[in-house]
Formats: structure tokens, C-alpha cells, sequence
């Protein structure tokens, strides 16, 4: 752990902010877009997470021993209010200028879950459980945190992240299946090509500028 990036951001050093955002934002669009299925509400959650991610530096304080995890437990709490915060999101890129060209992510961003109909798919059974089963599993098993920072993330009993961890696994068995034996026409992500587009990294850069002024 780099406690000495912690007290250079919660001084407010944007440089040091910058770094979190170049090594975790993938892992955090990743997080959204398997979650929501949604490949442009995952960009406004995305820009949304390290917006208040700045906004709550204060609380990075050393015992804080995963900031990806720290990072993820906020997305997750934004996509909690995902229509309401996605709303001033695009209201405040409309006074934005054009962003700046960046080079677009790869296939990692999504890894085994590219493909796409399987991924709508999933996306789908997610939402179909219950949203306590759902923010578990997505930080567990997609995101790839350990129980203990699962627990930190979402502020929760490690025992009470296995047990809905559990639970979430048994019912996606049976709901993924289901999924994938709908109708092909329902099976496609409801916008984008699931890589962070330039535009999208480009006016979360600029975004991130702005406001951590």
C-alpha cells in the first residue's frame, strides 16, 4: 500500500488523484458494465464514481488498505442512484468543450465477458437478483476482490459476504441459462461497443479536471 499516494491526494495533489484514475478506471467501468449491461450509462458511472471519489479523498486515510476496493464501493453506491446521478452527469458534460482524443481500451476491459450476447445475458440475471446479491457477487467474483475487501467496500460482516455471495451464485446458475435461452433480439447490450470509447475517457479526464480544481 503506497500510503504516501493516500496523504498526496488527500492534500488535494490532482497529479497523485490522476494516478488512481489511470490504474482503477478500467477496473471501475469494468464493474459498471457487468453490472448494468449498459456500455454508456457504465462511461457517466464511471466518471461519476471518481468525481465523488475526489470529493471524498478526505476519507482515504491510511487504513484504507485497498483503493480499489475504496473505489468500487463508491461506484457501487452510484449505481444505487444511477437515473438521478447519470441526469447532472450529462448536464454537466453539455457545458463541457470537446474532449481530447485518447487511445481506447482493448478487449481486457471486459475479459471473459466480451462476448456479447453472454454478457447481455449475464447482465440480465444480475438484475434479477437482489440488489444485496448483486453488489456482492459483481465485487467477488467480477471484480475480483477478496471477501475482506468486499466487506470493506460495501461496509459489511465478511461471513454476511460469503453467505450472500453463496446464495447469488446458486440462483445465476439457473438465471443465466434462462437468459440465454430467450429471444436472440433481446440478447445485445442496450448501447455502445463495451470498450471505454475516446470520447467517453477523454470527457471523464476533462470532467476530472475541472472539478478537482
Amino acid at each position: 500500500m503506497d500510503f504516501s499516494l493516500h496523504e498526496r491526494v488527500r492534500s488535494g495533489d490532482r497529479a497523485a488523484f490522476a494516478e488512481i484514475f489511470d490504474e482503477h478506471a478500467r477496473v471501475v467501468y469494468a464493474h459498471a458494465i457487468r453490472t448494468t449491461g449498459d456500455w454508456a450509462l457504465s462511461e457517466d458511472i464511471m466518471s461519476l464514481t471518481f468525481l465523488e471519489a475526489w470529493r471524498l479523498r478526505g476519507k482515504l486515510r491510511d487504513e484504507v488498505r485497498s483503493v480499489r476496493a475504496w473505489l468500487l464501493g463508491i461506484a457501487t453506491n452510484v449505481m444505487r442512484n444511477t437515473a438521478r446521478a447519470a441526469r447532472r452527469h450529462r448536464e454537466a458534460m453539455s457545458r463541457l468543450p470537446p474532449p481530447e482524443a485518447m487511445p481506447d481500451f482493448s478487449d481486457e476491459v471486459v475479459g471473459q465477458m466480451a462476448d456479447a450476447q453472454r454478457l447481455a445475458a449475464a447482465a440480465r440475471a444480475i438484475q434479477r437478483l437482489r440488489r444485496s446479491e448483486r453488489e456482492v457477487f459483481s465485487l467477488v467474483v467480477w471484480s475480483d476482490l477478496g471477501y475482506a475487501a468486499a466487506a470493506e467496500a460495501l461496509r459489511l460482516p465478511v461471513g454476511t459476504v460469503r453467505s450472500r455471495l453463496s446464495r447469488a451464485r446458486q440462483k445465476l446458475r439457473t438465471l443465466v441459462q434462462e437468459e440465454l435461452g430467450a429471444d436472440p433480439h433481446t440478447a445485445e447490450p442496450r448501447t455502445g461497443s463495451g470498450h471505454i470509447s475516446q470520447s467517453g475517457m477523454g470527457t471523464a479526464r476533462t470532467l476530472l479536471r475541472r472539478n478537482t480544481r
